[in-house]
């Protein structure tokens, strides 16, 4: 079972262009607000026509521009789930899910006990009469999903479907998630902004800037080896700055770091088409006394602030050669509470005070635009 996608869509502000396959898997679809997630969700669902391209769902074409193919929504066999979870708010719970079993099973007693069925599977029960404006957020998402499964879809879509909620019922419900995909006999698209979300629930992902996704990887793949600076950045890095090699030093693994006045050893050769580097902030070291000229890619800083967190502490810095026209010049590091008592306690660091720092060659991230 696999659903291709291959499409372009003129949005005024940009193009839609999207071009992905997902197999029987959770496919997850990672991008700021605004880049296109939930239009492409859409144009799959038959709410919005594409200008061209074309979608295939097992073998079944939903759309083709050439050849003048475009089936209606409820003949695509998709269930989207909106971020509002779009539950008529007239009817009861019962009544909405009787709805989406209208298409599929036209004998009442069926219906009846699919719906019923439906309800306990989904701790619905002692709902049934309830309107949407009397259920909780997570209430609603499963009063939702249970409505959209009883059409028996074969693609699942998911639309920011934690975004309206809490924190701890957030947690709750993406663990009822996981089984709720573990059961379902199908492609999923799982769209977000969250890059945990992304990464605890799905198998593969892209990432959508401005409209076009990039090719998709394995999620650690994503989180461990992004390509582009867009990638990098929604995988959650802090830091990063424009690059170029740097023909006077070693082997060609050289770059020059231009925001944070710079030269680093990445371990690797630079290609040419390289435009960043990104650092994740737990991956840049202090320099203990004992560690001097003995670390690679040593550099000097001035803290500007130090904040404790919840549970670590983050030391906002400069390196001393950063360029004072560009806002990325400043670090962000983040250490355990223990690290940085240890070593505050030995070197008496504090704000406006130099620090150093080191980064192992394998942690710096070789980006393309």
């Amino acid at each position: 079972m696999s659903l291709q996608v291959d499409v372009k869509k003129d949005l005024g502000g940009f193009c839609l262009s999207i071009n992905f396959e997902a197999e029987l898997e959770v496919m997850g679809i990672l991008g700021a607000s605004g880049c296109g997630k939930s239009m492409t969700l859409r144009c799959i669902a038959g709410v919005v026509k594409p200008d061209q391209g074309r979608i295939v769902l097992n073998g079944q074409t939903l759309f083709d521009s050439e050849k003048g193919i475009n089936l209606p929504p409820q003949k695509r066999h998709v269930g989207l789930l909106f971020q509002n979870y779009a539950l008529f708010p007239n009817m009861t719970v019962k009544k909405n899910l009787m709805m989406g079993l209208k298409a599929v099973e036209k004998d009442r007693k069926k219906a009846e006990a699919a719906v019923e069925e439906m309800i306990d599977r989904f701790y619905l029960t002692g709902l049934e009469n309830h309107r949407p404006s009397q259920l909780s957020g997570g209430q609603q998402q499963r009063a939702a999903l249970a409505r959209i499964l009883l059409t028996k879809p074969e693609l699942l879509m998911l639309d920011e479907p934690f975004s309206a909620l809490d924190g701890y019922l957030r947690w709750k419900l993406e663990l009822e998630l996981m089984d709720i995909l573990r059961e379902f006999g199908g492609p999923t698209l799982f769209v977000s902004h969250s890059r945990d979300e992304i990464y605890r629930l799905c198998d593969r992902a892209c990432v959508m800037d401005k409209g076009t996704s990039t090719p998709v990887v394995p999620v650690k793949d994503m989180f461990e080896k992004p390509k582009t600076l867009s990638a990098c950045l929604l995988s959650g890095c802090k830091n990063y700055s424009a690059a170029k090699p740097d023909r006077n030093r070693g082997e060609g693994t050289w770059i020059y770091a231009c925001d944070w006045g710079v030269s680093l050893d990445c371990g690797c050769p630079i290609l040419e088409d390289m435009s960043h580097i990104g650092v994740r902030s737990h991956y840049i070291h202090l320099l203990g006394e004992d560690e001097a000229g003995k670390v690679p890619n040593e550099m000097e800083c001035r803290i500007h602030r130090i904040i404790e967190d919840v549970f670590n502490m983050v030391v906002m810095a400069s390196p001393v050669r950063a360029s004072k026209d560009s806002d990325n010049s400043q670090l962000r590091l983040e250490m355990t509470k223990a690290q940085w008592e240890d070593y505050a306690g030995q070197t008496g660091a504090k704000e406006g005070d130099m620090l150093r720092i080191w980064i192992a060659p394998r942690d710096i991230l070789v980006l393309k635009n």
